[in-house]
């Protein structure tokens, strides 16, 4: 008992780190957010320097919630996936209530906390794809056989549509839509069966955007922007000409005409248009490939959580990187005359306060999956380094193995032909046991 005691404190006291590409992806377009915000909205303000503070103020708030989310464990969250539920349906109701929502433009997506006004959906992508990720731990082999398991999920998804639809938010619930289909795939759900709700989905949601008068018009005036360059096709028009004015290089970081006035909201929905006019064709390449370096180390990192069974942290990160990606591309796609115009901003780089705390809180949890997936593969070399018999990896008191140490510990322990050694007592490799269990349950 005192060695199984010895070799379970060692095994705690190894930590893990976070993903440095995806830590590096996150900081450099943070850093580029606060410089195009600075740069998009100087001139919107008798203050030129209004903007830029509310958004560093609301970095700020977001980069502590962010170390909270880095710090706190999963299965700790994991715990409270019903509460989290409930808590997406509060939050989409509060709006409608006389005193706490807030309507803006005539439509009701705020509340009002005094000091500022907060967008609820926001947090309802977070703590969406928290209980979406534990659902499909819990039913994980349901979901995958039967109708009633699947449709849960779906049925959830659009009881919230419909309370965003009454404020009315149709680009959101488009993405919730978006979000849920994309988990339940990657989650392992029948494809087939699967065919049906989607081929549903789409057409109700296409006959929403038809009969709604001014959805339509969007829709006309993406078309053919320049048909009604003052009218419905301002926007777009303007977001083209700015653009195209960036030509390779840019016409230099400040130096937007189309900011001035001509472009609405530049520092938030249309940033990607004012970014290409002072960078240039070269900056918003490498914009669009820091997103793909995010959804990409988001992707990487759920498929091998899922690998080493921690499912609930292969959801999270699938389901965090289904969320930056579509809705980067929505945002870039709109400013590009791709797709019709929709208000969503883009992830990290807009102004906003609402986006801005809750894509923190987000990129927290990843990074949170990251660490914890990194010492379950530093613990799980230790195991299978003890279960042969050899030396503990040497390292620090209270510190994790170095990497290179970890690398050669796992690879001693596999054959070269590629196989994991059969170190348990029933014959089953140790890479293939779960290494911490989520909560849920299955069934």
């Amino acid at each position: 008992m005192n060695d199984l005691s010895r070799q379970a404190t060692r095994l705690e006291a190894i930590g893990g780190h976070f993903d440095k590409w995806l830590l590096g992806a996150i900081i450099t377009l943070t850093g580029l957010g606060v410089v195009m915000v600075a740069s998009s909205s100087i001139a919107l303000m008798s203050s030129p320097f209004y903007y830029l503070n509310r958004h560093l103020i609301f970095l700020a708030v977001g980069i502590v919630l962010a170390i909270i989310a880095m710090r706190t464990e999963l299965k700790t969250i994991e715990q409270y996936n019903q509460v989290l539920l409930l808590g997406c349906f509060a939050l989409l109701v509060v709006v409608f209530i006389p005193g706490l929502g807030s309507s803006v433009n005539g439509a009701r997506r705020w509340i009002n906390l005094g000091f500022s006004k907060f967008q609820t959906v926001e947090a309802v992508k977070v703590l969406y794809i928290v209980w979406l990720s534990s659902y499909l731990v819990r039913f994980r082999d349901e979901v995958n056989a039967t109708w009633p398991a699947m449709l849960k999920p779906l049925g959830v998804a659009g009881a919230l549509v419909v309370l965003l639809l009454l404020q009315p938010d149709f680009g959101s619930s488009t993405l919730l839509l978006a979000i849920t289909a994309g988990m339940l795939v990657l989650g392992g759900v029948n494809l087939p069966r699967m065919s049906m709700p989607i081929v549903f989905g789409l057409v109700a949601m296409s006959a929403l955007a038809i009969i709604e008068p001014y959805r339509m018009r969007r829709i006309t005036s993406f078309w053919d922007p320049w048909a009604d360059q003052q009218g419905d096709g301002y926007q777009l028009s303007n977001a083209l000409m700015a653009v195209g004015r960036g030509e390779w290089t840019g016409v230099g970081l400040g130096n937007s005409v189309q900011k001035l006035y001509y472009l609405p909201e530049a520092h938030t929905d249309f940033i990607f248009s004012v970014t290409a006019e002072e960078l240039g064709f070269l900056g918003t390449c490498l914009i669009v490939g820091l997103y793909a370096l995010l959804a990409g180390r988001a992707f990487w990192i759920g498929m091998r959580c899922v690998e080493m069974k921690r499912h609930f942290s292969g959801y999270i990160a699938f389901g965090i990187g289904l969320w930056v990606s579509m809705q980067s591309f929505v945002s870039i796609g709109v400013n590009l005359g791709i797709l019709p115009t929709k208000g969503l901003t883009l992830p990290l780089i807009s102004a906003g306060g609402s986006s801005v705390l809750m894509t923190c809180v987000a990129m927290g949890l990843l990074l949170r999956v990251s660490y914890e997936l990194d010492r379950a593969e530093r613990r799980q070399a230790v195991r299978m380094h003890a279960a042969e018999g050899e030396e503990p990896i040497a390292a620090e008191p209270g510190r994790a193995p170095s990497a290179s140490a970890v690398a050669a510990a796992m690879q001693e322990s596999t054959p070269r032909d590629g196989t994991p050694r059969d170190s348990s007592p029933r014959g089953t490799s140790r890479m293939q046991q779960r290494i911490e269990p989520t909560l849920g349950r299955m069934g």
